[in-house]
């Protein structure tokens, strides 16, 4: 190492075989560092960080840190030989000045641009004080990316530092370095943009992504098997992880024998046995079909057509609820089959409880890699037209278990209420597969509409995560008591844009914050989340009216609606997203794949921008915009504005939606629907005199009965439209 002085060639000597000895790093993208000095910004998630990214860098790194720590009497001696910047945050410029000399040296100097450890794992607020550095010396930028040591005992996993079991010997480490970036493009919205592309990369090569989802099924009902797995909250019953995975077992042998049958379907509602089929399905190698028994009998002939469904499980009760419903040639009942496979089960409940789970996989012979094969199939709920076969593949679900997993840190006290049906994109991925990969006790009820029963459960139970719609949580309001959510620690809502008047009204009424969310069918489905800060005075995790910081391993790109020219994160347009949990495409509609998958990017049809901090704004559906005189109009804004204006917010019911018609005129004109009788004048007036552009102010008010929405609380975009056509 040229340039080194004795005492910091013998540390190297030293200290690379020692931490070597507890990690194994592999270094990626070395060819990108330049061989003249520059600026290196990596991640900042453990105590560690400086040493893994310096055994992955082939040159001597000089790291600016805090002079508060430099000056620690144990360490400075270690810092002084390695030539460390000592840094006082308010008297930065000397600092500055240091570490443009050494970059102009030909050495590398480091700044950890989050100026603090992570607390949850994903990247914090970029500091600007980096972009000093590069331009004084002007100096090319590279971002580093080190993966996988969110867990270790130097992070902050658990919610403590040190304090743990390691969870592994020899850490695998991945570091990968970034394509340079000159200093005066270098700001903080591209330096982000670059590091979220280094984290999709890295979490994208994780083998254990490839694994069939049958397996971390199986692996994570081995673990606690005599735990409880599920309640059905309609009857009480009760499920351990062994006779679940026992009956699923003997179920999936059933399956394997008697159909060859790729995909089959499931028509059930939240449900110990919806769980069962499912697991049971996914165990045979087969694929689930939750079919949205609500939708109607035309789109669920669709659906069954395009996925060639010819069995599906039910149950004769629920069958005799839904009476018009195109039920395929062969259905098998649990309340029959079950009964029937006693001994079968009884069987495979003691070979799950005592064969470990190795074994278990070969006798059940689940494949050994799951990959981009399809594991599940969703249906989207078709609010803009026929329903979409939305194939979510094995490498989907079991990314993004693992991305909710880093973001929940679920505690083995932790239960979840599954009300939300797992035909549900947030059904199927959060309260079905999560819950039974990670151990968490989760409790069902068919009706999250029946907000008492619900509650009732959740005091029951000391449930501790409720996950719905903003729709459903606003019945909570009008029919559960203070004292039955008590247990609750996380609720958290999606699907839809929560109203802010509906998070007010519950943290006033039951205590408790509701943290928005955000996700899609298409991305299996968690991109963002809000979440409860994980100590007091760390940087904010949550922000009031965002949807959150995106999940670990996705990556994101803003772009102009109709050119898809880049913006910068902080400029509002059209959202684009990376990851592993980016789906396969729409099942037989290779052009409707083409229109929104491009080179592993999805475009997601949501306006949108980024804060500084990092937290995502949803603006609203590019179908629930007009554009009008060359403007952009959002529909979300003026419906706001509106029930803001008439103090609508208090009803259990969409009181209104605005929709967009064709005008010769200005290309586009708005119509508002309304449940409530309105004074089209009174309205308009009302409007100016709150400042709202002309452009924004509905042309015409169409009376209705209700406004159409879905199952899911979700407003019918299809229906409305042809409401508002009728003008």
């Amino acid at each position: 190492m040229a340039g080194t002085s004795a005492a910091e060639r013998a540390l190297y000597f030293f200290g690379r075989p020692l931490v070597r000895c507890f990690y194994r790093v592999t270094p990626l993208g070395l060819e990108n560092l330049p061989d003249s000095g520059f600026l290196l910004l990596p991640n900042h998630i453990s105590w560690v960080d400086a040493l893994v990214l310096q055994l992955a860098c082939p040159r001597p790194i000089r790291y600016v840190i805090d002079e508060a720590y430099y000056h620690e009497p144990i360490s400075h001696p270690f810092l002084r030989a390695l030539g460390c910047i000592p840094i006082n945050p308010r008297h930065s410029h000397h600092a500055v000045r240091a570490a443009a000399e050494k970059i102009a040296a030909g050495e590398i100097v480091c700044v950890f641009p989050e100026g603090q450890l992570e607390r949850m794992g994903v990247l914090l607020k970029l500091q600007r004080g980096y972009e000093l550095i590069a331009r004084r010396a002007n100096a090319t930028v590279v971002p580093v990316w080190t993966d996988q040591l969110w867990g270790s005992i130097f992070s902050f996993e658990g919610g403590k530092f040190f304090w743990k079991w390691p969870k592994r010997f020899r850490y695998p480490v991945t570091v990968a370095f970034g394509k340079p970036i000159k200093p005066e493009a270098a700001d903080t919205a591209t330096v982000r943009a670059e590091l979220l592309k280094l984290a999709e990369f890295c979490f994208s090569r994780r083998p254990s992504l490839d694994r069939h989802l049958a397996e971390e099924c199986v692996r994570g009902l081995k673990r606690g098997r005599f735990g409880t797995a599920v309640i059905d909250g309609t009857d009480h019953s009760k499920l351990s992880r062994a006779k679940l995975l026992g009956a699923a077992a003997a179920l999936s042998r059933h399956l394997r024998k008697g159909f060859q049958d790729k995909r089959i379907a499931v028509v059930l509602p939240a449900s110990r046995g919806s769980m069962l089929a499912n697991l049971a399905v996914t165990l045979a190698d087969k694929v689930p079909v939750d079919l949205n028994f609500t939708m109607g009998r035309a789109a669920n002939e669709s659906c069954c057509k395009r996925a060639n469904l010819r069995v599906a499980i039910s149950a004769t009760q629920f069958m005799e609820r839904i009476k018009d419903f195109p039920w395929p040639e062969h259905v098998l009942k649990l309340d029959e089959l079950v009964p029937q496979m006693k001994r079968q089960i009884i069987f495979w409940w003691i070979v799950s409880a005592l064969v470990p789970a190795r074994l278990l996989l070969r006798l059940l012979q689940v494949p050994k890699n799951g990959g981009r094969a399809e594991a599940v199939l969703l249906f989207t709920s078709g609010t803009t037209g026929e329903p979409k076969g939305v194939v979510v593949s094995h490498r989907n679900v079991v990314g993004n278990v693992s991305q909710f997993r880093q973001l929940l840190a679920a505690k083995k006290s932790d239960a979840i209420l599954a009300s939300l049906p797992f035909f549900h994109t947030f059904g199927s991925t959060v309260t079905l597969w999560y819950p039974v990969i990670e151990g968490v006790r989760i409790v069902t009820y068919p009706n999250p509409l029946e907000a008492a029963t619900c509650a009732a459960l959740i005091e029951r139970y000391k449930l501790t995560f409720l996950l719905a719609t903003p729709s459903f949580l606003r019945l909570y309001l009008r029919k559960a008591e203070p004292h039955q959510l008590r247990s609750l620690r996380l609720t958290i809502v999606g699907a839809e844009k929560m109203p802010l008047d509906l998070a007010t009204h519950f943290e006033k009424r039951f205590g408790k914050k509701v943290f928005e969310g955000y996700g899609l069918t298409e991305t299996a489905p968690v991109v963002s989340v809000n979440l409860p800060e994980p100590i007091a005075d760390a940087e904010p995790t949550n922000r009031l009216g965002s949807v959150g910081r995106l999940a670990p391993g996705i990556a994101s790109e803003i772009r102009e609606p109709d050119t898809e020219h880049k913006l910068s994160l902080y400029e509002t347009g059209m959202l684009w997203l990376r990851g592993v949990n980016i789906f396969e495409g729409y099942l037989h509609d290779a052009k409707r794949t083409a229109e929104v998958l491009r080179d592993g990017w999805l475009r997601t049809g949501d306006i949108g921008r980024f804060d500084e901090d990092g937290f995502l704004y949803i603006e609203g559906r590019l179908s629930r915009f007009s554009k009008i005189g060359g403007e952009m109009v959002p529909h979300e804004a003026i419906e706001q504005k509106i029930i803001d204006l008439l103090e609508l917010s208090g009803r259990d019911e969409r009181p209104i939606a605005v929709m967009g018609v064709q005008d010769e005129a200005k290309g586009e004109a708005l119509v508002l629907l309304s449940a409530v009788d309105l004074d089209l004048a009174e309205l308009r007036e009302k409007l100016r005199d709150a400042g709202v552009p002309n452009l924004w102010i509905p042309k015409h008010i169409q009376r209705v009965e209700a406004i159409p929405v879905l199952a899911s609380g979700k407003l019918d975009l299809k229906k409305c439209q042809e409401l508002a056509a009728q003008r």
